[in-house]
C-alpha cells in the first residue's frame, strides 16, 4: 500500500519538498496557513489539501513540517487544530523549521506523551537546493525513527545525517549559520578591498577562488554581489531570525561569537537600507552605503 504523508507549510522550501514526496509516490496531504497556496501546488502535484494541520496529519504514517519560527510550529503542532492531534500512535513528526532546540525537546515530550516520533530536522541549500532536491539536513532524534524516515528525506536531500538526540539537529544547524555569516562578510570585505584598490574584483576572485579562500558563496554569489543583484535566496530577515536563535543559544552554553553579534548587527544595517528581503550576501551592499553607518 502506498504510504501517507503529510506535509505543513509550503513556502520557498516546503512547496519543493512536498512536491518530491508527491512525485516519488508518497501520498501527500498537505495543509498551508494561505489556502491558495495549497491550491496551486496542487495544480502542479497530486494530493490533496485540507483545511487545518490536525486534519492533514489524521492517518498519515510521517508528517513533516517547515514553517515560520518556534511560536509557528507550536501552532500547527500542539495548538488548537494542531498536527499532534490528528496523529495516530507510532507515526512520525519531522521538523524541518529552523527552530530552537529548545522548542525541539518541549516538543518531542509532547509527542512521546502520545506514542508519537520526533525528530528535529533543519536544512540547508536555500530555494534553489530545495527546488533541485539537493538540500543537506541535519537531523536529531532516535536512531530507529531516524531509519524509518531517512528514505522519505532522501527524496529532496543529497545528505542527510543523524547528530545525537533531539535538539542535535537545530544546534547542527547553528553552526552552519554561524560559519555562513563569517564567510559572507569576509567575501563582502574582500571584494570591497578589491574595488577599492583598484583592481578588477573579478579577475580577483577568478584567482583566488583556485586556492584557500575558496568557498561556495564566492563561487555562487561573487558576481551578484559586485553587480548589485541580491534576489537570489535566504532572506536578511530570516537570517537575522537565525542568528538571534544562534545568540540565545550562546547565551545558554557559553560558547563566544564576537564576530557572529557583529555581523547580525551589520545586517540590522542592512534592514535599515530598505534591504529585509534581499539575500545574504547584501552584506556587501552595506559597505557602499558605509557612510549612511558613520
Amino acid at each position: 500500500m502506498t504510504t501517507t504523508v503529510a506535509f505543513i507549510g509550503l513556502g520557498v522550501m516546503g512547496y519543493p519538498m512536498a512536491g518530491y514526496l508527491s512525485n516519488a509516490g508518497y501520498r501527500v496531504r498537505v495543509y498551508n496557513r494561505t489556502a491558495s497556496r495549497a491550491d496551486k501546488w496542487l495544480e502542479a502535484y497530486r494530493g490533496e489539501a485540507f483545511a487545518t494541520p490536525a486534519e492533514a496529519a489524521r492517518g498519515a504514517e510521517f508528517v513533516f513540517a517547515c514553517v515560520g519560527n518556534d511560536d509557528d510550529l507550536r501552532q500547527v503542532t500542539t495548538g488548537p487544530d494542531g498536527a499532534f492531534l490528528g496523529m495516530d500512535q507510532d507515526s512520525v513528526f519531522v521538523d524541518h523549521t529552523t527552530a530552537s532546540a529548545n522548542v525541539a525537546r518541549e516538543l518531542a515530550a509532547a509527542a512521546a506523551a502520545q506514542g508519537i516520533g520526533f525528530l528535529d530536522a533543519p536544512v540547508s541549500g536555500g530555494q534553489a537546493g530545495a527546488e533541485n532536491g539537493a538540500l543537506t539536513i541535519m537531523v536529531g532524534g532516535d536512531e530507529s525513527v531516524y531509519q524509518r524516515v531517512k528514505p522519505l528525506l532522501v527524496c529532496y536531500a543529497r545528505a542527510v545525517n543523524l547528530l545525537g538526540p533531539v535538539g542535535s539537529g537545530q544546534l547542527c544547524k547553528m553552526v552552519n549559520q554561524i560559519c555562513i555569516a563569517g564567510v559572507v562578510q569576509g567575501l563582502s570585505e574582500g571584494l570591497h578591498f578589491a574595488r577599492a584598490a583598484g583592481l578588477d574584483a573579478a579577475q580577483v576572485v577568478e584567482v583566488i577562488s583556485k586556492g584557500a579562500a575558496q568557498s561556495w558563496q564566492m563561487e555562487n554569489r561573487y558576481k551578484t554581489m559586485l553587480a548589485g543583484e541580491y534576489e537570489h535566496g535566504f532572506a536578511v530577515d530570516w537570517m537575522r531570525k537565525d542568528l538571534g536563535i544562534v545568540l540565545d543559544e550562546a547565551k545558554r552554553n557559553g560558547a563566544l561569537l564576537p564576530v557572529t553579534a557583529l555581523v547580525d548587527q551589520f545586517y540590522s544595517e542592512v534592514q535599515a537600507l530598505g534591504g529585509s528581503r534581499w539575500d545574504t550576501s547584501s552584506l556587501f551592499a552595506r559597505l557602499t552605503n558605509i557612510r549612511d553607518f558613520s
